[in-house]
């Protein structure tokens, strides 16, 4: 047997050796996106608290948490809160201000449009809707698609003495194919939350 059959032979042998290996070849699994499970059976209910001077109404399933930052003793405003909705690891941030010679509507309303704008950067689209709800209540919806951290915003005034803003986040990194379909579920209760929204 010659030099170059005995080579070919042993490299047949190292490669049936190797072949044979036990281990099964390891392939990449396929990205997947944790269970979502949908609240189903709610009741609305009434936001109507001392704090805050005015109404809506928002799923039974979220839980009013009023803000925790304080300064000497008292909350950085009693009317700051965050609608929590862990079912779906998501949280509406709501801040309310009067309007006054400082803090007047403009400035108010270049605050939303400015907060909203920073996500421009990543954003693919953003829609603006104007808000007209049935108590008077005006406002504008800023629906943000995108990779973006809030992707829902919006704010509400009567235009006068009082100015609402409200930001929904979700409670972990944002990746708009798995966030898409809860935005889809989550966004017909904000818009409720905003038709029902009265002053007091």
């Amino acid at each position: 047997m010659n030099a170059t059959i005995r080579i070919i032979l042993l490299t047949l042998i190292a490669f049936g050796v190797v072949s044979c290996n036990d281990e099964a070849a390891k392939t990449p699994k396929p990205r997947m996106y944790p269970k979502v499970n949908y609240p189903i059976a709610y009741e609305n209910a009434k936001f109507d608290t001392s704090f805050c001077n005015f109404t809506f109404r928002y799923p039974g399933y979220g839980k009013i948490v009023q803000d925790s930052f304080f300064y000497q003793d008292k909350p950085l405003h009693p009317c700051w809160f965050d609608i929590n909705i862990p079912d779906l690891n998501a949280s509406l941030h709501c801040s309310y201000y009067k309007v006054t010679k400082d803090k007047n509507l403009s400035s108010l309303i270049n605050d939303a449009f400015n907060i909203a704008g920073k996500h421009n950067i990543k954003a693919n689209f953003r829609k603006e809707t104007i808000i007209q709800n049935s108590y008077g209540v005006q406002g504008i919806l800023f629906d943000i698609e995108g990779p973006v951290a809030t992707p829902l915003q919006f704010y509400l005034t009567d235009e006068k003495d009082h100015f609402f803003r409200a930001s929904l986040y979700f409670n972990s990194k944002v990746n708009p194919d798995s966030t898409a379909p809860v935005l889809k579920f989550i966004k017909p209760k904000v818009e409720e939350m905003i038709s029902s929204f009265q002053w007091k």
